[in-house]
C-alpha cells in the first residue's frame, strides 16, 4: 500500500462518505460543514508542520506545533457548534461525527507509521540517525 495512499486515509473517507450521507437522507448541512472543518484544518496543520519543520528554532518549532494542535480544536469545536445552531441537533450530530470518524483514523494510522512516516519524513533519534526497524 502506498505510504501516500495513507497518509491521506482520512480526507479519502471523509469524502468517500459523501454519496452515502445524500442517498441515506441523512443531515447533509453537518456532513458538509464537519469536512469542510476537517479539511481546513488538516491542510493548516499541515502546512505549520512543514513550517516548523524549516525551523532552526526548536522553541519555535514545539510552540508551532502546540499552536497548530490548539488551533483545530477551536476550528472544530466551533465548526460543530455552527452546525448545530444553523442546521439543528442533527446537523451538530453529524459534523461531530464526520470529525471524530476523519480525527480517529488520523490519529490510528499517525500511531501505527510512528508520526513522522505519516508525515512524509523518516522517524529520527535526537541525534538525527534514521531508526530502522
Amino acid at each position: 500500500m502506498s505510504m501516500t495512499f495513507l497518509r491521506y486515509l482520512d480526507v479519502c473517507l471523509v469524502l468517500a462518505t459523501a454519496p452515502f450521507v445524500i442517498a441515506g437522507g441523512m443531515p447533509v448541512l453537518g456532513y458538509v460543514v464537519g469536512t469542510l472543518a476537517w479539511l481546513l484544518t488538516r491542510a493548516g496543520a499541515a502546512a505549520m508542520y512543514a513550517y516548523a519543520l524549516r525551523s532552526p528554532d526548536i522553541r519555535l518549532r514545539a510552540g508551532l506545533q502546540v499552536g497548530t494542535m490548539m488551533m483545530r480544536v477551536w476550528v472544530i469545536v466551533a465548526a460543530v457548534i455552527f452546525a448545530r445552531y444553523v442546521g439543528g441537533r442533527d446537523d451538530g450530530i453529524m459534523a461531530a461525527a464526520v470529525v471524530l470518524a476523519a480525527f480517529t483514523v488520523y490519529f490510528v494510522l499517525n500511531l501505527v507509521t510512528r508520526g513522522g512516516q505519516l508525515q512524509g519524513r523518516p522517524s529520527t533519534t535526537p541525534q538525527g540517525r534514521a531508526y530502522t526497524s
